[in-house]
């Protein structure tokens, strides 16, 4: 089992940094524009038993990847499971922290390449750069977009 990391500290409180990440279109916002993916379907917004389907091209190769939430709780926490995909095992740890008035946002996935531990030798720097390009982008646009938009206080902005 392999592991991934990724925090930031984004200067908004957690109920802010929580709600985009609800929006609809948050993952046209977080998908990398050079990543060959798109959103096919997503239902149930983080909810436990939310799913969203990807496809992924790898060269001329359509891959589906359909991940399911299993785990809620708004607005500290979500996690999302391979379903369907590419990988022996995913699993996708959300997790929003309030520290001082500010939200430290931390992605931590859990993952199994297929194929045994030479294969995981042989690739498994590539999937963790790609991880790492992915969630840089990602977590460069949360905190852009995050810390752009006006604060609101007792329901005005």
């Amino acid at each position: 089992m392999l592991t991934f990391k990724k925090t930031s500290l984004i200067d908004a409180p957690i109920e802010k940094v929580w709600e985009f990440h609800e929006r609809p279109d948050i993952l046209d916002k977080l998908t990398p524009p050079w990543q060959p993916v798109k959103v096919i379907k997503r239902e149930g917004g983080l909810d436990i038993g939310a799913i969203t389907e990807f496809q992924l091209m790898l060269g001329f190769i359509p891959i589906r990847w359909l991940a399911r939430h299993t785990e809620c709780n708004q607005p500290y926490l979500f996690v999302d499971i391979q379903e369907i995909g590419p990988l022996k095992s995913w699993e996708h740890r959300h997790q929003f922290t309030p520290k001082n008035g500010k939200t430290e946002l931390t992605d931590e996935i859990k993952y199994e390449i297929p194929g045994g531990r030479i294969v995981e030798i042989l690739i498994g720097w590539w999937v963790d750069f790609r991880l790492q390009d992915m969630f840089t982008y990602r977590h460069e646009i949360t905190t852009k977009i995050v810390e752009s938009e006006p604060q609101e206080v007792n329901g005005e902005q």
